[in-house]
């Protein structure tokens, strides 16, 4: 989610089209929150792993 984030928020910002930009800064703070969770130990979703 992080690397599709980033993807996003330089396509966007490259071909100056402001919903990828937005859209790729949400995939970028919502992969580094769940990033965060699941290294502290917390489950997410009902789940403590995903692998």
């Amino acid at each position: 989610m992080i690397v599709l984030g980033v993807i996003l928020l330089l396509v966007g910002w490259f071909i100056k089209l402001s919903l990828l930009y937005y859209l790729g800064g949400l995939l970028l703070i919502i992969g580094v929150v769940l990033l965060v969770l699941g290294g502290t130990g917390r489950p997410v979703g009902g789940r403590r792993w995903y692998y």
